[in-house]
């Protein structure tokens, strides 16, 4: 297993825990003082795509030999000459050519197009408490950049103050919540998405939104994540909690109504319930029955109303994905979201996650070549989402360019979050009387905080751009967690710019595969992207001819 650096001397990033290709560390805490080079992003904004003390130092590239296959072992390709996708109005001239020219707005959908800011949405925000502690921060967040976000499986079933009637949901004051913050700050750019899962489907989650939202809403159905390959837990601390969710139809690890369950807990013994989701199709015994029963499933989708409906399926074999892609395409879904293993998780048994299912680049990967069947009998492939384990500007280019055509967003999870948690210490440790409403950790700034500024205007780089987009009495109320979204935000889309304008692409929308090499032949096998010295030779020969 390739042991990824704990530090970069270059951007002045020290990871807390053991770093994962992504750059996270494989355990994120929501009350980290930093500083790694997402966190430190919240803050600093784009200055991080450079290297720290300019005018000292000089700086030089280590990652140039590159072992295995991974979005690490692809890299970007530049050109000397040429310009693609110039916005109308804007020349090929190089005073309109700038890196802040580059458009990041592209759109995704099968009739009704939904415009995005940037080709960015979050992952699976969910039952795991910690989506709902820090939900303000992050649907504010996303709404500003403009930016789907999607509301996960359980987040009804799981309320203790939602009410049901013969087993159907009649009142979610959390899933109401989550649902009214993003459209308060939304301006048009992005959608929320919801998720059904087995329990929610029993649960008539569709029902109620679209009851009460209409098609506002995406619905999604969910097949599964990159993270596990059962279905989604939580972890509760109280007896009485666990009861109740046993009540409400979820399988509870251990048993909360066995007695001697409740000896043991009472004694300490046990200390916490696991909470988990049905498994989905195991009354379904081969793929024609997976076929139709998806077929009826969205048929009843849109019968309800809804004209948005997408799906996530996680990494499974090759059977699933394929499954995955022509059933989407056939029923003319918005999207499709292919989550890889190497993706994040708010709660899925460890060593499950670190053996089970396909690595994100081979996924991916098959998804293109099994989008291009499809595309060569003329079918309108559905719009995908690639995810799992993706955090910086250069994987989301990577990703949108092996993807390409196909894929229109980038599905980041954990990364999103991290300025949800950074932003409400930095609140509840400025602003007391709020920490606890916020759920902040800390009781002062730390030292890594401080060395940046002492007031919000100081500490986010991107404070005075929103000010100027939402206006200053808005910016009084602005979870801080949404300004470390917008900072961070800010870094990756200038960073991607940067990298667009380098490949000679003026919008997103221009990328191509054409864009990426394979930095080894093992690479190029797996993934059809060629090796690198092998691209551009027979064009390099013509001309030394």
């Amino acid at each position: 297993m390739i042991q990824w650096p704990k530090s970069n001397d270059v951007l002045g990033t020290t990871n807390r825990g053991n770093p994962a290709e992504s750059g996270l560390c494989t355990l994120c805490r929501s009350d980290c003082t930093g500083k790694c080079e997402t966190w430190m992003s919240c803050l600093k904004g784009r200055h991080m795509l450079y290297p720290r003390d300019f005018g000292s130092v000089t700086a030089g590239s280590a990652n140039t030999c590159h072992v295995g296959v991974s979005y690490n072992s692809l890299r970007i390709q530049g050109f000397s000459y040429g310009a693609h996708g110039v916005a109308p109005g804007r020349t090929t001239n190089p005073d309109d050519c700038l890196f802040t020219n580059v458009s990041l707005e592209t759109s995704f959908g099968a009739t009704e197009k939904t415009k995005v800011r940037m080709p960015l949405m979050t992952g699976a925000l969910g039952s795991t408490f910690i989506a709902a502690k820090y939900w303000d921060s992050f649907a504010a967040g996303c709404a500003l950049i403009g930016i789907p976000i999607v509301i996960g499986e359980n987040v009804v079933g799981v309320d203790r103050a939602s009410s049901m009637a013969n087993g159907r949901i009649e009142k979610s004051p959390e899933l109401d919540r989550r649902i009214e913050i993003y459209n308060r700050y939304s301006d048009g750019y992005g959608t929320m998405i919801v998720q059904l899962n087995v329990e929610d489907a029993r649960n008539g989650v569709a029902e109620y939104v679209i009851g009460k939202y209409g098609n506002k809403v995406c619905i999604e159905l969910k097949w599964g994540q990159g993270a596990k390959n059962i279905g989604g837990e939580i972890e509760v601390k109280s007896l009485d909690y666990a009861l109740f969710l046993k009540k409400r139809g979820y399988l509870v690890d251990p048993d909360p109504e066995l007695p001697e369950v409740q000896e043991a807990f009472k004694a300490g013994g046990i200390k916490g319930f696991a909470r988990h989701s049905r498994l989905g199709y195991t009354d379904l015994p081969s793929v024609e029955a997976v076929h139709q029963n998806f077929v009826e499933t969205v048929a009843y989708l849109r019968k309800l109303g809804f004209t948005k409906i997408s799906l996530k399926t996680g990494s499974y074999g090759m059977e699933a994905l394929a499954m995955a892609i022509k059933y989407a395409t056939e029923t003319n879904l918005d999207l499709l979201t292919i989550d890889g293993s190497g993706g994040g998780t708010g709660m899925s048994p460890w060593n499950m996650m670190e053996t089970w299912g396909v690595p994100s680049i081979l996924l991916h990967s098959k998804a293109v070549e099994y989008g291009n069947i499809l595309a060569a009998q003329g079918k309108k492939v559905v719009d995908m989402s690639f995810a799992g384990g993706l955090a910086r500007e250069d994987h989301i280019f990577k990703a949108l360019a092996l993807g390409a055509p196909f894929v229109k967003l980038i599905c980041m999870g954990r990364t999103l979050m991290i300025p949800g948690f950074l932003g409400s210490n930095i609140e509840g440790a400025l602003n007391p009387d709020r920490k606890e409403k916020i759920s902040g950790n800390w009781d002062s700034l730390p030292k890594t905080v401080k060395d940046i500024g002492e007031s919000p205007e100081q500490i986010f780089a991107g404070y005075e751009s929103l000010k100027a987009k939402i206006g200053a009495e808005e910016m009084k109320t602005v979870p801080y967690g949404a300004i470390a979204a917008w900072t961070l935000a800010d870094k990756l889309g200038a960073g991607l710019q940067q990298l667009l304008a380098g490949a000679r692409k003026f919008s997103v929308t221009e990328i191509t595969r054409g864009d990426i090499v394979s930095g080894n032949r093992e690479t190029a096998h797996e993934t059809g992207i060629r090796f690198i010295t092998d691209v551009q030779d027979e064009i390099a020969r013509k001309i030394l001819a």
